[in-house]
């Protein structure tokens, strides 16, 4: 089974503009930071306080998004029951944003390109068992169309775990970090 810890480290924004001068918050002082706002500055713009401290700042960051699954596995099954739809290589269908005549969405993409990022893991999973429809009727839209059909019955929530898994290895830093942050959120919700 192959487990990938990949490393998405939101870094603070490294300088403000402030009165015509380029100025780094006191968290943001070492060294690269300070490099980065030096070259990234406007043309025109002062240093203002772009001097590091003498002592280096503590760096922040957030902690590393682990991907729980077997990857492998997850695209194996990505491709046998996702890709007809969401396409192999994550792309989803053409026109995705807008319904189709019968009101139902074309399957939107799983890269960074879709919305799926957007999603707790909870909401995700619930999603693939249930289908859009079902459980948009359990969230109180009984009209909703979707072309999404529930997995529940074909899947095991551990195959689940490992599509979505996949899946998330395709993100970027940004977009890992985004999606890990919701789904602690959904999970400090459901407590």
């Amino acid at each position: 089974m192959k487990t990938v810890t990949l490393l998405a480290i939101l870094v603070p924004v490294a300088a403000i503009a402030a009165g015509g001068a380029w100025m780094l918050t006191v968290a943001d002082r070492s060294e690269e930071a300070v490099e980065t706002a030096q070259t990234t500055a406007p043309s025109g713009a002062t240093s203002g306080t772009t001097q590091p401290p003498q002592a280096a700042a503590p760096q922040m960051s957030t902690p590393p998004v682990v991907i729980s699954g077997d990857i492998d596995r997850g695209e194996q099954l990505y491709l046998t029951s996702c890709a007809a739809c969401h396409g192999t290589n994550l792309e989803g269908q053409e026109g995705w944003r807008s319904a189709g005549p019968d009101g139902v969405f074309p399957a939107p993409p799983h890269n960074d390109d879709g919305h799926t990022w957007h999603h707790g893991d909870q909401l995700l999973t619930d999603y693939i068992k249930l289908g859009g429809a079902e459980l948009m009727r359990r969230q109180g839209m009984a009209d909703f169309k979707s072309g999404m059909p529930g997995f529940g019955e074909i899947l095991e929530d551990d195959e689940i775990q490992d599509i979505l898994a996949y899946i998330k290895s395709n993100w970027s830093e940004r977009s890992q970090q985004v999606q890990a942050t919701r789904s602690a959120a959904e999970r400090a919700q459901a407590q």
